[in-house]
């Protein structure tokens, strides 16, 4: 199943599955692709893939050649038949890509979707005529009222068990009469009435689906919507626009903080119940230890921000499939090009806040190579899923019980991230760099009800896949913390020898203080205490101490992971009195004279910190394989720790003037 962007694939994809599909990567890519298991008449069972949205096939975006791939049969086993998805609002837009897709001579079914707000906004579409046009079979459905489905499943086995139908295509010329192509749409343009065409690549199916369009519809060719017209002229406003984009963004994050707040209060009391029975069964000793300060407190210490994770991700939804991001795209595009970045980066930047992976490997649909080096230099700043549980778990420790100000402080690192974006693109310009961005052209989808299901599928597979990307490299490094901050042991010669050396009497500690400098003095004395008394002095100006700096040490191959690290860390040692979850465990830490250590200076430079810096090895490799450089790849992990550490220097600083 193919078709361009916000024709409705996906919603057709999930009444047609039942939502019973799985999300897994075209082999040898990080390009997602939708499987599920459609079920016809007579018990018959048949595979559905979802590719990804496209508008052309000519393969100038990795989505767009992985896609023409799979239906050459290049890449694994050819489709048994395909299933094109059109709008019918926007008839002779969205028939250029089933033009493409026809030429591959598969057996074909075409679905016009939106069927019920075409009638609504005047057009009514002949589909008959516009199936003989075409010469496969066509079906006019609505994925939100469910209506022409049965005939798409009927129509689906006809065209599975039948031969492909002969394709008719009209010339280059609207006028000319069709010629039969056989199982394919002719592709024969060498003729001199169609050298005119050949001014661009698109032009024959551009020519092509209009005509057609035109002889299959009565009525308005595109649906017009003058409540749309005046609605854009607002949202898509130079400065009225970026008002609206700011207040959408915080009601976004105001109902993620205030939603998640009781999941993920109910997971880090699980969590704590949890290692508070594996302690009560397990024997004391170092495997206890492990099971619960390594594996529980460092997994359990990310795990915790996953409902946060879930519902940012269906806010996001809602917003693209309600059709307002895309208006965002045009307001913010008028700032992205007075900076000098190009306005089809905003679609790698947007993909961005998933993952910076995919999203470098997207910018390959910017033609202008200094316009990709810009977009590729400036994508690692924006806010990616793995950065969530680190901007959770300060504003956790600044506003407990405040959501709308731990949204604010969400969103101020959401904008923290594109302003620094956009100051590196425009030094960029005035450096190394220089040129004017190439001019955005954006199809704006029509304002539509979101779908719930839609979202809540959106949001379960990017949840699924923070679990199964992060998890194992979670865990397996919350072990290794562990270890490293258990062995070599202190013997108790040792510390009697650290407590004379401070001039520390025993007698004059109670029970809890002289467990509190044990394990203190244990975790010193560990390889990990090692490394981080030699690191340390480097992030002391930023409000970090040592143990803190281990975790941005670790982090630097997964951001996610200092969460997990400042939790064992943390952890390790005796069991507050009135204080056992896994949150309020950093929340209560202090130093050795008393003082909290994540107190507003210190939460504030780490937030920063983790805002701007390079920490993810896996973006430097993509980095180097684009831009075909690791110049370019060492400059953008250099640029950006810089920046990371001035500008949590600059933080820490002045919040420290002010409390």
């Amino acid at each position: 199943m193919l078709g361009n962007p916000n024709v409705g694939k996906t919603s057709i994809f999930n009444r047609l599955t039942n939502l019973l599909a799985k999300t897994s990567n075209f082999p040898g890519t990080t390009i997602d692709r939708r499987i599920g298991r459609v079920e016809l008449r007579a018990g018959k069972t048949i595979t559905l893939v979802d590719l990804p949205g496209m508008y052309s096939l000519e393969a100038s975006s990795p989505e767009e050649e992985v896609a023409r791939d799979f239906i050459a049969g290049e890449s694994e086993k050819a489709p048994d038949a395909v299933l094109i998805v059109v709008d019918g609002t926007h008839l002779q837009r969205t028939l250029v890509v089933a033009r493409q897709a026809l030429q591959h001579g598969r057996p074909t079914l075409v679905a016009v979707n939106m069927i019920e707000s075409a009638r609504k906004r005047g057009i009514e579409i002949d589909l008959t005529l516009l199936s003989r046009k075409i010469g496969c079979p066509v079906v006019g459905v609505s994925a939100r009222t469910g209506e022409g489905f049965d005939r798409l499943k009927s129509q689906l086995e006809v065209v599975l068990a039948g031969p492909a139908l002969p394709v008719l295509l009209p010339g280059c010329e609207p006028e000319s009469e069709p010629t039969v192509a056989g199982n394919a749409l002719a592709a024969d343009t060498d003729s001199e009435a169609c050298g005119a065409c050949r001014v661009c690549p698109y032009a024959d199916g551009h020519q092509w689906a209009t005509s057609l369009a035109r002889e299959s519809t009565r009525g308005a060719l595109v649906a017009s919507d003058e409540a749309t017209d005046r609605a854009d002229r607002i949202l898509t406003h130079a400065w009225f626009g970026l008002v609206v984009f700011a207040g959408v963004m915080l009601a976004a994050f105001s109902l993620v903080f205030y939603f998640a707040q009781y999941p993920m209060e109910w997971l880090d009391g699980a969590f704590a119940s949890l290692s508070g029975w594996v302690s009560s069964v397990l024997p004391e000793g170092d495997f206890r230890s492990l099971v619960t300060d390594g594996i529980i407190g460092g997994v359990g210490g990310v795990m915790i921000f996953l409902p946060q994770i879930l519902i940012l991700f269906f806010m996001l939804a809602i917003l693209e499939d309600s059709g307002y991001l895309a208006r965002a795209v045009v307001v913010v595009d008028r700032w992205m090009r007075r900076v000098g970045l190009p306005g089809q980066a905003f679609v790698p930047l947007l993909a961005a806040h998933a993952c910076a992976i995919p999203a470098i490997m997207a910018t390959k649909v910017i033609e202008n190579r200094r316009d990709r080096l810009v977009t590729i230099m400036v994508i690692p700043l924006m806010t990616c899923s793995a950065r969530l549980p680190v901007y959770s778990m300060v504003a956790a420790m600044l506003f407990p019980s405040q959501p709308l100000m731990a949204a604010g402080l969400f969103a101020a690192a959401y904008a923290l991230g594109m302003l620094a974006a956009f100051v590196v693109a425009f030094l960029l310009k005035l450096t190394l760099l220089p040129g004017e961005p190439s001019p955005l052209i954006l199809d704006l989808p029509p304002y539509r009800a979101p779908s719930i299901g839609n979202a809540l599928r959106y949001a379960y597979e990017r949840g699924w896949m923070f679990l199964r990307d992060a998890g194992t490299v979670i865990l397996l490094i919350s072990i290794a913390i562990w270890v490293l901050s258990t062995y070599p042991k202190l013997s108790d010669e040792g510390f009697e020898a650290s407590l004379a050396s401070s001039n520390v009497s025993v007698e004059t500690l109670s029970e809890p203080e002289l467990e509190n400098m044990r394990a203190s003095a244990d975790q010193k004395y560990a390889i990990i205490g090692r490394m981080g008394e030699v690191v340390a002095p480097v992030f002391k100006p930023l409000g970090f101490d040592w143990k803190i700096s281990v975790g941005v040490m670790t982090s630097f191959a997964a951001r996610e992971v200092v969460v997990s690290t400042l939790s064992v860390l943390y952890g390790l040692g005796p069991e507050p009195e009135n204080e056992s979850s896994l949150q309020q465990r950093l929340a209560s830490a202090t130093n050795d004279d008393g003082t909290r250590v994540f107190n507003a200076a210190t939460c504030v430079s780490l937030l920063v910190f983790f805002v701007l810096a390079m920490q993810c090895l896996p973006t430097q490799a993509v980095t180097k394989k684009e831009t075909g450089s690791w110049g370019w790849a060492v400059f953008q992990f250099v640029y950006m720790t810089l920046l990371a550490y001035g500008a949590a220097f600059v933080a820490y600083q002045a919040v420290s003037s002010f409390t």
